[in-house]
């Protein structure tokens, strides 16, 4: 009764949907974690058989799984580099153009609206070897190879695909984060002889750095996950050239029914996103934006 009364009128209020949220959290959580430990049997119903640590060993001693994990860490550093890079430019841009900002902003945003599976399917045809539109452009560049076909070009193919879709959702975050920028301590660094580098540099970046890396955040944990489009466009291939960590957890449980193993990967893919939350929150609260 203490702990109740302590809970207070709202805290009575919520505690049962806070349950619920609690039990559909912890019971699946929970549930994997037993997996991970466990070889899982499908005929004749659901059942668990005791492995101990054989699937965690397996994990530490998986070669093929461990370049998957550089491949996704490439893969992270790269699509979140260009798209924080890119909404930067592009964001500083919006925000000094004087006419039409709405109409043009309207129309940089449509990418991020398009579901990704879409997007796969979009990339998809406009590379084929065939009658894609790139593949024409880039063989009167001298380029004859498929694009999805190759195990670079193809790496670099999800990789632009993802940034087309996502660049235009930083951009919007930045620019919000410019129009916040006082504009009289602008003005007060131009009377002063300030640079335009020296504006962006030492008043601009240092204004919407804490934007910057709520954007950063946000990205950064679609993009450890990232699945849709290299599903639809390449599922993996060729030749596990974009094959990444959540492809392979994809494989290993509906593909091989390894739901053990799988298990495994999916935790690991848990505590790898929440060290990167962790992070940037931690970044966050030295600003003293965490709060």
């Amino acid at each position: 009764m203490g702990v109740v009364r302590r809970l207070g009128f709202h805290g009575r209020m919520m505690a049962p949907g806070m349950l619920l949220l609690a039990a559909l959290s912890f019971i699946p959580l929970f549930t994997v974690i037993a997996m991970s430990f466990s070889r899982v049997r499908l005929l004749g119903g659901v059942s668990f058989e005791w492995v101990g640590l054989q699937y965690w060993i397996r994990f530490f001693t998986d070669l093929d799984l461990g370049l998957q994990w550089v491949r996704t860490l490439l893969f992270f550093v790269l699509t979140v580099g260009l798209e924080m890079g890119l909404g930067l430019v592009f964001a500083l841009c919006l925000w000094k153009l004087a006419r039409g900002r709405n109409t043009v902003l309207s129309l940089f945003l449509l990418p991020m609206f398009v579901a990704p599976v879409i997007v796969g399917l979009l990339g998809r045809f406009l590379t084929d070897s065939t009658f894609g539109l790139y593949s024409w452009v880039l063989k009167l560049l001298g380029y004859e190879d498929d694009i999805l076909g190759g195990g670079t070009s193809a790496f670099l193919a999800v990789v632009a695909m993802d940034v087309w879709q996502w660049t235009p959702l930083i951009a919007l975050i930045t620019l919000a984060g410019l129009t916040s920028v006082p504009q009289s301590v602008r003005e007060a660094a131009a009377l002063d002889g300030a640079s335009g580098w020296q504006n962006l540099r030492h008043i601009i970046l240092p204004s919407i750095s804490s934007v910057l890396l709520v954007a950063l955040l946000i990205r950064s944990m679609d993009a450890i996950r990232y699945f849709d489009i290299i599903a639809v466009t390449t599922n993996g291939g060729p030749a596990d050239a974009t094959k990444v960590v959540p492809i392979r957890l994809y494989e290993t449980a509906f593909r091989f029914f390894d739901l053990g193993y799988a298990a495994v990967i999916g935790l690991v893919m848990l505590v790898v996103s929440i060290i990167i939350a962790r992070t940037f929150v931690r970044l966050l609260d030295k600003k003293g934006l965490a709060r």
